[in-house]
């Protein structure tokens, strides 16, 4: 397998540290340079003359939300911005107002704080889904069988955080939709790895734009449905409380607002690069990094996206199966120079790389030494 090339001054847009090669770009995300100074600039502005700042707060966060809507395709008006996809995922399910005996469907795949949240309003059914499934065919009839005459709301993935699959796709929705089943899609991944993120029209959908939109970290949008929006609730009942949604969720007094406004630098930044060059050069990149971790012994490819910039490996039979050892594991390829993703599942554990322009192929050869001698014992 011929490696990909190096992004042209991919990694001169980036100030990450020369000790460690960051192949996790899609858990937390890195703010590129000019991001950054855009971000500095606009926290600069607000000590310069913390008055005009806040008092001109509301108008100016409006215009940001309606330059990230443009990129994201979505109406300015049916959109807010959040914190993350944690806090959208709470605002979503107390916008439906469930009874405590409403059931919400989720899967093991879920991200673990957007599962709890369900789970602190309602009866949650899991659906187990099997990593090694081969496509989205086969993901949605398993969701689909979880389905009971009690189901009234399915919180679904768009793409899974440990294993790089799509879930909530354009069709599972329409079925869901069709059985009466409010959907509630968390596209924390989507944002800027997504050509198309809001495909399929969910009831709810939240992505955040700090991991693939180059945002600076806090910075998510919540995107709900005309019959849903009066009904999301304010996390802070301010001063814009009476304009509604989404103004409403936004405004909460005097808190750091710079992130939000200097967000949409990072989708237009993409742009400027090329989004679909960007993209295929990501996914590009975390196939050659699965393809040679798949030649350690034991190491198995999970079934893959190729518009996606992530790729996820099973790992050897007894490796990982613990939160504790995920972690410990992680952390011992981390001590060695490499930042990955572990993760438990039962009987086991996984890891996913992901891609990024600031990372290049050799990245992914040595971590894939350091992998093979870790496991074993060395």
């Amino acid at each position: 397998m011929t490696g990909p090339s190096v992004f042209p001054g991919g990694s001169g847009l980036f100030r990450l540290g020369t000790t460690v090669a960051h192949l996790n770009h899609g858990s937390f995300g890195v703010v590129p340079i000019p991001v950054a100074q855009a971000w500095r600039r606009l926290q600069d502005e607000a000590s310069a003359d913390p008055d005009a700042f806040f008092l001109g707060v509301p108008d100016r966060v409006a215009e940001a939300r309606t330059r990230i809507a443009h990129h994201l395709g979505t109406a300015p008006d049916g959109a807010a911005f959040v914190a993350n996809a944690t806090e959208a995922a709470h605002l979503a399910l107390d916008a439906v107002r469930l009874a405590p005996d409403d059931e919400v469907l989720v899967t093991d795949h879920g991200y673990g704080t957007v599962v709890a949240a369900a789970a602190r309003r309602a009866r949650v059914v899991t659906v187990a889904l099997d990593p090694t499934l081969p496509d989205e065919e086969a993901l949605r009839a398993a969701v689909l069988a979880g389905v009971t005459p009690r189901t009234r709301v399915a919180v679904l993935d768009q793409v899974s955080s440990p294993t790089a699959r799509f879930i909530a796709t354009p069709r599972l929705l329409a079925d869901l939709r069709d059985r009466g089943v409010t959907t509630i899609v968390d596209g924390a991944h989507a944002p800027g790895a997504l050509a198309e993120p809001l495909a399929g029209e969910p009831d709810f959908w939240f992505g955040n734009l700090h991991k693939w939109g180059y945002a600076p970290p806090g910075s998510a949008l919540l995107v709900v449905a005309p019959q849903f929006r009066e009904r999301v609730p304010a996390p802070v009942p301010s001063w814009e409380h009476d304009r509604g949604f989404p103004r409403a969720v936004e405004y909460r007094a005097t808190v750091d607002y710079t992130g939000w406004l200097a967000a949409p630098e990072g989708l237009a930044l993409l742009a400027e690069l090329g989004a679909s060059r960007v993209r295929r050069h990501n996914s590009a990149l975390a196939a050659h990094g699965a393809h040679l971790l798949a030649r350690i012994p034991g190491m198995t490819p999970l079934p893959y996206d190729e518009r996606l910039p992530m790729r996820s490996m099973r790992l050897p039979p007894g490796m990982a199966r613990t939160a504790p050892e995920a972690v410990a594991l992680r952390e011992e390829i981390a001590r060695r120079g490499f930042r990955v993703l572990t993760w438990p599942w039962a009987g086991g554990g996984g890891m996913r790389v992901s891609g990024q322009i600031y990372n290049e192929p050799q990245e992914y050869e040595r971590l894939a030494g350091v992998v093979a001698r870790v496991l074993d014992g060395r």
